[in-house]
């Protein structure tokens, strides 16, 4: 029984995230009715297979939602219909990004640049550039999936030295880097999502949220010096002795050509999501998983390796999806509660409130609270997807006096926040796995100095651009 529910879960969401691509370009109500009963079979068949509490979030959103329906007097039905593909658009980019990881992982890119660049990084200030900049760009691939292949590919650099100096001074390269990354890298979901939403340039707030990311990482070197300095230690002197014995494994001819491979493909994969945006006239949420699809079958087709993709698909489909069941579930669950809130008066309700901080607290307005929405659902263990589709998927029917890329950026910030020092999130999470620390000394003891020196520059930022607009 138990195999055929999971062959049924993946069943259901391969069909969800088919039909949502077909009824884009051909809308068809029989097929969206079709695409609702999945999503409805796809959320049972993972309420059974996974423990009661393992699904408290996914449950409590529907159950809110549907209680939100009673209330307002709206049909349950029609409910349920829009509520379970109003998601539809994210669950769908969430199918095809991992795909994006069977490219990644099929040569040594990552180690070839490293041993290449390691003339350059030769000291701890370095270093910690290195791992976190890279690292911003393995997230464009791999997510939050970077973390623990940087984390050990940085072992393997340093060798196995181990103690607090150390492990915080890795530990904080990579979680700042990957939090940084949540405001600008355009195949990070929530990102997408909030661009998406908001109706905010990608331009603009890609640009925007990489000159934050700079700030970001330019004060992170900045905190690893002086807290290297507070533990009293010489990390240049472990690195440099460990590089040079551990970084001479690979021909430098070799390391020349996977690094780039990977820059082309880096440049082929970034620059037609912005081309086709550009020209076609399609939501990003759509362009950015068939550029996925078409820039995945190319590489192995150009490769030769079509054998390879097919294993990749088969286990994917099979299995890959099944674990992401969870995070599925709790999308819907995030639809069914918008749809429902978006058939009362919520959204008078917010401008009443954003209105009334204006007018109580003269100078302050409802940016500066923003980010703090996202970080204290951050502290209730709700992932940055997650609340991007609560807060962004109830701000993009209000009108805000603001404009679009600022209040993506206010969201983002809470993000960057949230990850850096929520010790129930999944960065932080993972990176206890990998070094065995607790996630209140991973998050909150190592960072929150510098959640709290960020927060405030982004919000100088805000501020700034906020005057400047009105």
């Amino acid at each position: 029984m138990y195999t055929y529910m999971r062959w049924g879960l993946s069943a259901s969401i391969t069909l969800y995230a088919l039909l949502h691509f077909i009824t884009y370009f051909y809308p068809s109500e029989f097929l969206l009715h079709i695409e609702a009963v999945s999503g409805l079979f796809l959320f049972v068949l993972a309420a059974l297979l996974l423990s009661f509490t393992k699904f408290k979030l996914p449950l409590f959103l529907v159950g809110t939602g549907l209680i939100i329906l009673i209330l307002s007097d709206t049909s349950i039905i029609d409910g349920l219909r829009n509520g379970m593909i109003l998601m539809r658009d994210i669950i769908g980019l969430l199918v095809i990004i991992p795909m994006i990881s069977w490219v990644l992982n099929t040569e040594p890119y990552i180690e070839s640049i490293m041993r290449a660049s390691y003339r350059f990084i030769n000291t701890s200030r370095k270093m910690y550039i290195g791992i976190a900049s890279f690292t911003q760009v393995i997230a464009y691939f791999l997510l939050f999936g970077s973390i623990p292949m940087m984390y050990q590919f940085v072992n393997k650099m340093i060798g196995n030295h181990h103690g607090e100096p150390l492990e915080r001074f890795k530990g904080t390269a990579l979680v700042r880097s990957f939090a940084l990354s949540t405001i600008w890298v355009v195949t990070i979901p929530s990102f997408i999502y909030a661009v998406e939403a908001l109706d905010a340039s990608l331009w603009l707030s890609i640009i925007q949220g990489f000159f934050i990311s700079l700030c970001g990482l330019t004060v992170a070197v900045l905190f690893s010096y002086f807290e290297e300095k507070k533990y009293g230690v010489h990390l240049t002197e472990i690195i440099n002795k460990e590089m040079k014995d551990t970084l001479h494994e690979t021909p430098e001819y070799e390391q020349a050509n996977k690094t780039g491979e990977f820059m082309i493909l880096f440049i082929t994969l970034f620059g037609s999501i912005f081309i086709l945006h550009e020209l076609w006239s399609v939501d990003l949420m759509v362009i950015v998983p068939l550029v996925v699809i078409v820039w995945t079958f190319a590489y192995f087709i150009v490769k030769k390796r079509t054998g390879k993709l097919a294993d990749e698909a088969k286990t994917y489909f099979s299995k890959g999806v099944v674990n992401q069941s969870y995070q599925f579930s709790v999308m819907l669950g995030a639809g069914m509660m918008i749809y429902s809130l978006n058939q009362t008066g919520f959204e008078d309700a917010v401008i009443f409130g954003v209105e009334f901080i204006q007018e109580s607290l003269p100078g302050m307005n409802f940016l500066y609270f923003l980010p703090f929405i996202v970080i204290i659902l951050g502290f209730l263990g709700l992932g940055p997807l997650t609340v991007m589709v609560l807060v962004a998927g109830i701000l993009q029917n209000i009108s805000l006096p603001y404009p679009p890329e600022i209040i993506v950026l206010a969201i983002t910030s809470g993000s960057v926040v949230s990850i850096l020092i929520s010790p129930l999130l999944m960065p932080n999470i993972i990176l206890s796995g990998q070094n065995g620390m607790s996630g209140f000394k991973n998050g909150i003891q190592f960072n929150l100095a510098y959640a709290i020196v960020f927060y405030i520059l982004v919000q100088i930022y805000i501020q700034t651009m906020v005057l400047i607009w009105f």
